[in-house]
């Protein structure tokens, strides 16, 4: 496998690992309503779980509240019993037509545990990029064994699988604090 190729595979799957971290970010609360509190939810309906994207809009027209609004008023119940059984600590209030859930203001406690969950998040997001890094370094020390490599370009193809490793730890190190401020501020 030429060093361009390892490269390559090893800037993707880090690529991968930093939107896997900003996925799983937008699940955690901050003081504000986000649509994203409850993207993640899997509704039942017509016998299989369906993701609450399928089903209806969601939307925060306020700060402190989301609004969801079915496309089929025949899932509005559905969509309800989902959201009070997820125990995000929701109280989804139903006209009939919309659902409206108030997000209450977080306390400090909450806001330290989301914080150090924000934390937790950031470093597998690390372990998992440094895992990429010994994949390719290992990539490149055998190409280098099998005569593919001079030790040159061995150890020039391991310099930069280092700066990818640094480039992207550094994305995650930012995206975690923009997220912590979030949530300290509320």
């Amino acid at each position: 496998m030429p060093v361009d190729e390892i490269l390559l595979d090893a800037e993707e799957r880090m690529e991968k690992a930093v939107d896997v971290f900003r996925h799983s970010l937008t699940g955690i609360r901050t003081g504000r309503a986000n649509p994203g509190l409850v993207d993640s939810l899997r509704v039942e309906v017509y016998g299989s779980p369906t993701p609450i994207k399928a089903l209806a809009s969601v939307g925060a027209p306020e700060p402190n509240q989301i609004v969801v609004r079915p496309f089929d008023p025949g899932t509005l119940k559905d969509i309800e019993k989902a959201i009070q059984a997820a125990d995000l600590g929701f109280n989804p209030q139903s006209d009939g037509r919309v659902i409206r859930i108030t997000i209450p203001a977080l306390s400090t406690d909450v806001r330290k545990k989301m914080t150090a969950r924000i934390r937790e998040l950031a470093e597998e997001a690390r372990v998992a990029i440094r895992n990429v890094r010994r994949d390719a370094n290992k990539a490149a020390d055998t190409e280098s064994a099998d005569g593919g490599l001079t030790e040159d370009d061995r150890d020039s193809a391991k310099e930069e699988v280092q700066e990818l490793t640094k480039t992207y730890e550094a994305k995650v190190g930012d995206l975690a604090k923009v997220k912590e401020a979030e949530v300290m501020e509320g």
